[in-house]
């Protein structure tokens, strides 16, 4: 039976990114995102809204991109895969697990600090079962689309 396992999110950092290296020195870096999502609730007609948080870890020259260009707050598209890390609690010794995301590529948005929108370099790394960078490594194109 064939799957598929693809996910695409675009959110906010709530935290800085956490970059460190494997020993045989593959960068690795954790950020944090927040997605809004907003509707009206037609019982009350108020407005209603939730907030998700999933965290991501990227790996290779992807990481590296994460680490120096991402800020907490600033805004990214990340595309990428859902992993479920599972472990034993070492206070109660019980199976525990989370759903994490690992990314495959990442676009900057919003800009240098003013700059204009959309610019900023993307990345497309290697997955984390083979921790390779992959070849295609693509700066994103400085100039707004015109629609």
């Amino acid at each position: 039976m064939a799957s598929f396992n693809k996910v695409v999110l675009l959110g906010n950092l709530t935290r800085d990114p956490e970059t460190k290296y494997t020993q045989s020195g593959t960068a690795v870096c954790s950020i944090s995102l927040a997605m809004n999502n907003s509707w009206l609730d037609k019982q009350t007609g108020q407005k209603r809204e939730e907030v998700t948080y999933v965290e991501v870890d990227c790996w290779g020259r992807t990481a590296e991109i994460a680490g120096e260009y991402l800020r907490k707050g600033k805004p990214v598209l990340i595309e990428g895969r859902l992993k479920q890390e599972t472990w034993v609690d070492k206070t109660t010794g019980g199976n525990r697990s989370k759903l994490k995301v690992v990314c495959e590529s990442l676009q900057l948005l919003g800009g240098r600090d003013g700059a204009q929108p959309g610019g900023g370099p993307a990345a497309s790394g290697a997955s984390e079962s083979d921790h390779r960078l992959s070849a295609e490594t693509a700066i994103a194109a400085t100039e707004e689309t015109p629609f």
